[in-house]
């Protein structure tokens, strides 16, 4: 794990969720480690949910008691640039480190609950 950050939200809809970067350098891309993640998870009995995005893909648990919204560190990059999301500082830096670095990496944001 490359940042970690547990970000509150208090508005019309709150929540808490924990920002992670998380990078591999196993993996070929960073397309290649998302799509692991998301093998990975509906192999453990997690369902497809709805991404904010269409560069992010998100998955909930067995029992909806948790999700998590994934993408390649480009796909959030992209969509933090053109204001479509939002992510902490820390995290926009690690990502774009990583990313420059060429290593492959992911941005994660795991939520108790669905939204």
């Amino acid at each position: 794990m490359v940042a970690q950050v547990r970000r509150c939200d208090p508005g019309a809809r709150p929540y808490c969720a924990l920002e992670l970067v998380v990078a591999d350098p196993l993996y070929s891309s960073s397309r290649g480690f998302v799509l692991a993640e998301r093998n990975l998870l509906r192999a453990h009995g997690w369902t497809g949910a709805s991404p904010q995005t269409s560069d992010e893909l998100a998955d909930e648990s067995p029992g909806h008691k948790f999700r998590v919204t994934y993408a390649t560190a480009y796909g959030d990059l992209k969509g933090i640039d053109l204001g479509w999301i939002e992510r902490t500082d820390l995290i926009q830096r690690s990502l774009s480190s990583q990313l420059f670095a060429g290593t492959p990496a992911m941005s994660a944001q795991l939520q108790i609950g669905s939204q």
